[in-house]
């Protein structure tokens, strides 16, 4: 459960968002910038962040505040998932920030061709998630992970800026996740959705 001053700050900064997006008067539109920068101070010192980091990631959006979209795709070959190596050691299904300009099952075809070098089709929607419900730490804003079971047309992985390796594992073998980004219970939904001969899209 998240620390409840980052959730005031959270709070706050939702406010002042939209007050300096809908407001009108110069004097308010002040009050609600003064706002949004104490709530980045709030986070700031509670999370040990730099300001300006927290700055970029806290109060970098304008108008209504929504949740981000991340997507990942869940590729199989012989009842073996595959995962790509993060820089820092640690594995994740491929997947990232959905683009702009991108429907959700377009973006994970994407970051699978990015990250594994695979060119892939989403076949099914497994599940539609709260971020905050499943993965650590808590983020500073909202996300909602949407993970997709894939199938791999081709391609091979090559070495490149956000991941350095990419294989296929068992369900009684998964390596050490980027918990951030998917835990064990995540990628055991996976399995689960891949073996269903009836899958129901899980939703919360």
């Amino acid at each position: 459960m998240k620390d409840k001053v980052v959730l005031w700050a959270e709070e706050l900064q939702s406010l002042a968002q939209a007050g300096l997006f809908y407001g009108k008067d110069v004097f308010d539109r002040e009050r609600y910038q003064r706002i949004r920068d104490i709530a980045a101070e709030m986070l700031a010192e509670r999370t040990a962040l730099p300001l300006e980091k927290v700055k970029d990631l806290f109060c970098g959006d304008v108008g209504y505040q929504t949740p981000k979209i991340d997507t990942r795709a869940a590729i199989f070959e012989d009842d073996r998932i595959l995962l790509v190596r993060e820089r820092d050691g640690r594995w994740a299904l491929p997947g990232g920030w959905c683009d702009y300009d991108l429907s959700p099952a377009e973006n994970v075809a994407k970051e699978a061709r990015e990250e594994a070098g695979l060119e892939v089709v989403a076949k099914m929607l497994i599940a539609v998630q709260d971020r905050d419900r499943h993965n650590t730490p808590p983020y500073a804003y909202g996300v909602v992970k949407m993970f997709f079971l894939c199938e791999a047309k081709g391609g091979h992985f090559e070495r490149n800026i956000e991941t350095t390796e990419s294989g296929y594992f068992a369900e009684d073998a998964i390596p050490t996740l980027a918990e951030e980004k998917c835990d064990l219970e995540q990628v055991r939904m996976c399995f689960a959705a891949m073996r269903s001969g009836d899958w129901k899209t899980l939703f919360e």
